[in-house]
């Protein structure tokens, strides 16, 4: 890694109050290119990398021995001439349902706030930025998509791998996993508190049941009454497994192919909305980032989607084509 690590310590008035208190306290990561420099005139373009689910800033960048980091993909793109430098910057978003969709939500607590209001302005005061980019892969694809439609003006260029979309085909295919897990604990407060005091919190049923507890979370949480207790609304009946179609709907208006017509505007006024996602996605991720690209085009709205051979499993070999294009996108 050529380029410097910095570590800053960030108090969140947003989260001090969350309702599962979580630290509010937290680390952003902030990766200064080699030749970084406080007073060049033109700035930086500014990455900020939203973690998938399961994951923290910390975990997502990672140093794995099959695979490149983040930083070391930028720096050597930079070193062959494929792109320019880059600030990339990576908030904490972590909480005790297992990751974050970067909503709002009075289940968990107000993180699309804490991002946009907090943690983008306190970088872009402290660093060197010229503008700011959004880039995430699954949970992370579907906020960097979600914030970007909603927020241009503060974000000029969206990539999104692997991103959450056409929720029938790739949630429902675990309700009946969490049902059964859920039923067997005595519900979602048990089976929460049952979880997190396991010795082993890597076995699949447990993921499975995690993501779709964090996805009800954001999606359908319900109006606090008990501060002991979370505030959820499942899609599916607990007793019987039977879909609420009343819950379900709620989920559905936070698809992102059913936000496009609201959002299109807004989407057209980018400079760069790229994403792309495996032909053999384990989530069927493929259907509906494919679904959103037609929608799109539907609208006019000028992007670039690729499919490729692989899964939605490690992947971060996918930053080789988004890094330049978010640099290209962004120094014109």
């Amino acid at each position: 890694m050529k380029g410097q690590l910095k570590i800053n310590r960030f108090n969140s008035k947003v989260l001090k109050n969350n309702p599962l208190k979580d630290p509010y306290i937290r680390d952003i990561l902030v990766y200064l290119p080699h030749n970084y420099s406080a007073s060049v005139s033109k700035g930086y373009p500014a990455i900020f990398l939203l973690p998938s689910f399961g994951n923290n800033n910390y975990s997502a960048v990672r140093n794995d021995p099959f695979s490149l980091t983040i930083f070391q993909i930028l720096d050597n793109l930079i070193n062959n001439g494929k792109c320019g430098e880059m600030l990339i910057v990576i908030a904490d978003c972590f909480n005790r349902f297992g990751g974050s969709q970067y909503l709002n939500s009075n289940a968990i607590g107000n993180y699309r706030d804490y991002f946009v209001k907090e943690i983008v302005p306190y970088v872009n005061s402290k660093y060197n930025i010229s503008s700011n980019a959004l880039l995430g892969k699954s949970s992370g694809g579907y906020g960097a998509v979600t914030i970007g439609m909603q927020f241009p003006k503060m974000f000029k260029a969206i990539a999104a791998h692997s991103f959450d979309s056409a929720f029938e085909y790739c949630y429902m295919a675990d309700f009946p996993v969490a049902f059964k897990m859920l039923k067997e604990k005595g519900g979602p407060n048990k089976w929460l508190t049952y979880f997190w005091n396991k010795e082993n919190k890597s076995e699949k049923k447990d993921f499975i049941t995690l993501n779709v507890l964090s996805m009800a979370a954001h999606y359908s949480p319900r109006k606090k009454t008990d501060s002991s207790k979370i505030h959820i609304d499942l899609p599916f009946n607990s007793r019987t497994g039977q879909i609420n179609e009343r819950i379900w709907k709620k989920w559905k208006i936070h698809d992102p192919i059913n936000m496009v017509n609201k959002f299109k505007h807004n989407l057209k006024n980018l400079k760069l909305l790229f994403f792309d996602c495996g032909i053999h996605d384990e989530f069927n991720l493929f259907i509906g980032t494919k679904v959103f690209s037609e929608k799109c085009k539907r609208f006019g709205i000028s992007h670039e989607y690729m499919q490729y051979e692989g899964g939605h499993f490690n992947t971060a070999f996918r930053y080789f084509k988004s890094l330049p294009k978010i640099y290209s996108s962004l120094s014109k």
